[in-house]
């Protein structure tokens, strides 16, 4: 009886393994048509959450027929609001849903270049999780960057990181007595201490948030935006969860048309989105994407 135990254990943990292999070797394929042409992506297994369920979607054909109901010049297409698929002429759109978000997933090697398939999301004043839309997405399109408007930029994020930590720390009752001390200084127009007192910040909140990390582009980043370009200033902010690997050209042709209220295209763009599984081999041979070597 126990020997029957252990062989079926054996047999389901090999065909388990088994399963992940055969997986490994394959992906999903996304293929997202237009008038403008077509765009084809992958989604990244490091963000389950929202690879599962645009998968769902796109088999469930939630997208055929929606529109590209927001798009901006030399930042993004935004699409995947369900009230768009029969939306009047000059309805103003954005605002519809599957009834449900996802979990935000950030991940630092997944950044807003150029291509970059991102979940859209309502603002921090009502969504301080950053919780993602369950449905609507964007596509980044971006502009090219020098090194001196990238470290600009850099500076500038990590002053809203730190200081957004910093009021969080400030408000944990344990540092109760540095809040007030804070405030006292700010009634007493004391504007010398209080800025030395942020410069010096950084022991104070790595201390209370632990996972506090000051911001700073990686040189991957640096490149990508200064080549390919891209939306820099949505990193660590929003989901990108895929990529665009053919059809770079169509994001261009999209976000170029001409444009009404609310940044909706005059005309309408519709989409229709398909998701086939097949060979990461295969991926690789019809698009150049180039899987890294430990998928």
């Amino acid at each position: 009886m126990l020997m029957n135990r252990i062989l079926i254990t054996l047999i389901t943990l090999i065909f388990i393994m088994t399963g992940c292999a055969q997986n490994k070797s394959t992906d999903y394929v996304v293929t997202i048509k237009t008038d403008f042409g077509t765009m084809v992506a992958i989604l990244y297994d490091e963000t389950p959450k929202h690879k599962q369920n645009f998968i769902k979607l796109a088999k469930e054909k939630f997208y055929d027929s929606l529109l590209f109901h927001r798009v901006i010049q030399d930042f993004m297409i935004q699409g995947g609001d369900p009230n768009s698929k029969k939306a009047a002429p000059g309805q103003n759109l954005g605002n519809g849903g599957p009834g449900y978000t996802v979990e935000a997933e950030f991940r630092p090697q997944f950044f807003h270049e150029k291509g970059a398939l991102s979940a859209a999301r309502l603002g921090d004043q009502v969504n301080p999780a950053k919780a993602s839309s369950g449905s609507q997405f964007y596509i980044v399109q971006g502009k090219r960057f020098t090194d001196e408007e990238l470290l600009q930029l850099e500076q500038g994020m990590q002053y809203q990181r730190k200081n957004m930590a910093l009021r969080e720390v400030l408000f944990m009752p344990e540092y109760a007595s540095v809040k007030d001390l804070v405030m006292q200084k700010q009634t007493a127009g004391d504007g010398a201490w209080l800025s030395s007192f942020f410069e010096n910040a950084d022991t104070l909140i790595a201390q209370a948030r632990k996972s506090y990390t000051p911001f700073k582009f990686s040189d991957q980043q640096k490149q990508a935006y200064k080549t390919n370009g891209g939306a820099p200033h949505l990193d660590g902010e929003y989901t990108v969860f895929g990529k665009v690997i053919s059809g770079l050209d169509v994001i261009d042709k999209i976000a170029a048309v001409e444009k009404g209220p609310g940044d909706r295209p005059a005309n309408d763009v519709r989409m229709m989105i398909t998701v086939e599984e097949m060979p990461k081999s295969k991926i690789e041979k019809l698009y150049g994407y180039k899987y890294p070597a430990n998928k």
